[in-house]
């Protein structure tokens, strides 16, 4: 008898863990972000964009501070809109804002601790967790100093540290390198790398040369909208040398924003 050939295993395809259609989501009454359309995977995304583009309003969005006025949002395969219990989705997700607030008496282990409770990690593996986080963003040696005595590039590590203190699936950091000094800033792009493999994380920042260092992919938000979304070298191949910027990643933001605004 002929021997049944097993079947040929389908490629197993990646789960978009975050998909956006027609998104609007509003800052105050201004309608910050305006009809965008999102689907990204496990990486490293850059967020790109001018001053008033919608990159802030996007990530709150995104780590379901602001409720979306419009369209459609799913985050790590569950509906982020108004009606859902958004609990089980902030359990799996990071976020660091761009203001940061906290506490100024805890010692950073503390603070660290205290984000990991009201992500409502398992009681046993936080202080492992919480270790680990600190280590990670280079602040082994002042994890029992008291966050008022720490600078503000150290400030802005703690709350790195707290937004992966659970492994978050999403990590979304809006300007993360304010304050870091050139060595540590190159820390924090391994870091990057590192989080990416097997999650998603979205990088806001005004810096386009740590986007190409350090992310797979690079969205650039002009007026609430996705202007464009592609690798580093996609981004660079659209500048010229009569761009403006001081690289050709530099070059290539200018263009891309150029040619949007003389077609506008």
């Amino acid at each position: 008898m002929r021997a049944v050939q097993p079947a040929e295993t389908a490629p197993t395809l990646h789960p978009w863990l975050v998909q956006a259609r027609d998104l609007r989501v509003r800052a105050g009454r201004h309608l910050a972000v305006d009809g965008l359309d999102l689907s990204l995977q496990a990486g490293v995304h850059g967020v790109l964009g001018p001053n008033g583009a919608g990159k802030t309003t996007l990530m709150r969005a995104l780590s379901t501070v602001a409720k979306p006025a419009g369209g459609s949002l799913e985050l790590l395969g569950a509906p982020a809109d108004g009606r859902a219990d958004l609990r089980t989705v902030r359990r799996r997700l990071g976020y660091l804002p761009q203001q940061f607030g906290y506490y100024p008496r805890f010692t950073v282990r503390e603070f660290v601790a205290y984000m990991a409770w009201l992500k409502e990690m398992p009681k046993a593996a936080t202080p492992d967790a919480v270790q680990r986080a600190i280590d990670r963003v280079g602040l082994t040696a002042r994890a029992d100093a008291k966050l008022k005595t720490l600078s503000g590039g150290m400030l802005r590590r703690v709350g790195i540290a707290q937004a992966i203190v659970n492994d978050p699936e999403l990590l979304l950091l809006d300007e993360p390198t304010v304050g870091l000094d050139p060595e540590q800033r190159i820390d924090f792009r391994d870091l990057l790398r590192d989080l990416g493999t097997d999650s998603c994380v979205l990088v806001s920042t005004h810096l386009v040369e740590d986007v190409v260092a350090a992310c797979t992919d690079v969205l650039l938000i002009h007026e609430g909208r996705l202007l464009f979304q592609g690798t580093p070298d996609e981004l660079i191949a659209h500048g010229g040398q009569n761009d403006a910027g001081d690289s050709a990643a530099e070059r290539g933001y200018s263009a891309l924003l150029r040619k949007h605004r003389s077609n506008a």
